[in-house]
C-alpha cells in the first residue's frame, strides 16, 4: 500500500511543490529561500521519518508570510492526500521533546476536525531572519488543512531557536505515533462513525 502524495499550488504568490511518502526513512529535499525554515523543516522531516520534498518560491521581496503560510496548506494537503481518508492509522499521537531548557508538547487526532490550539510564547520577535510569529501561521495551515486537531503548547523554555525546534520535533513524532498503520483498524477509518 503506497502513502504516498504529491500536490502543487501555483499563485501570484507563491509557487510550491510538495511531494510526500509517509512511510519513508527521513531523507529530506527542502527549499523555500528561508534558512531557518529550512532547517526546521529537514528537523520535522528527520524526526518524524517521512520522505519529503518541498520546493518553494515565494515573494520574500514584501516579506516571508507567504512562503511560510503557504508551505505549511500544501504540506497539509498533501498529508490529507497521502492519508487517504485515515484509514487504517492509528489517529491520535502525542510526544514531549525536551531542548536543553525547553519542553514542549504536541496531541494531536487525525479526526478531519482541524484545529489548532497555541500555547507558545516567544523571546525574541526573531530567529535568524524569520519573524517568530511565523511558527504559528505554519503550524494553523498545516492542521486545517491536513484534517488534525493540533494542541501545540510549550511548557517552559527561553531560548526562541529551542522553542520552535521543539515545536516542530514534537508535532513529527506526534504524527509518526498518528499516521502509522494499526492492524486493529482492519483498513478502516478508526472511529465508530465509520468515516473520518
Amino acid at each position: 500500500m503506497s502513502r504516498t502524495a504529491e500536490v502543487v499550488r501555483n499563485t501570484k504568490e507563491t509557487q510550491v511543490r510538495i511531494a510526500v511518502d509517509l512511510d519513508g526513512t527521513g531523507a529530506s529535499k527542502v527549499s523555500t529561500g528561508i534558512g531557518f525554515f529550512d532547517h526546521m523543516l529537514e528537523s520535522f522531516i528527520r524526526h518524524g521519518g517521512f520522505d519529503i520534498e518541498i520546493e518553494t518560491k515565494g515573494d520574500l521581496h514584501i516579506d516571508m508570510h507567504h512562503t511560510v503560510e503557504d508551505t505549511g496548506i500544501v504540506l497539509g494537503q498533501a498529508f490529507n492526500k497521502a492519508l487517504d481518508g485515515f484509514k487504517g492509522v492509528r489517529r491520535f499521537g502525542h510526544a514531549y521533546i525536551p531542548m536543553d531548557e525547553t519542553l514542549t508538547r504536541v496531541a494531536l487526532d487525525l479526526s478531519n476536525r482541524p484545529y489548532l490550539i497555541w500555547n507558545v510564547s516567544y523571546k525574541t520577535p526573531k530567529v535568524g531572519d524569520m519573524d517568530t510569529e511565523l511558527f504559528k501561521e505554519f503550524h494553523h495551515a498545516f492542521a486545517m488543512n491536513c484534517g488534525a486537531c493540533v494542541h501545540l503548547e510549550t511548557l517552559y523554555g527561553t531560548n526562541s531557536h529551542h522553542i520552535a525546534e521543539s515545536g516542530f520535533k514534537a508535532l513529527a513524532r506526534a504524527l509518526r505515533t498518528a499516521v502509522e498503520l494499526d492492524p486493529k483498524t482492519h483498513g478502516h477509518a478508526p472511529s465508530t462513525k465509520g468515516v473520518l
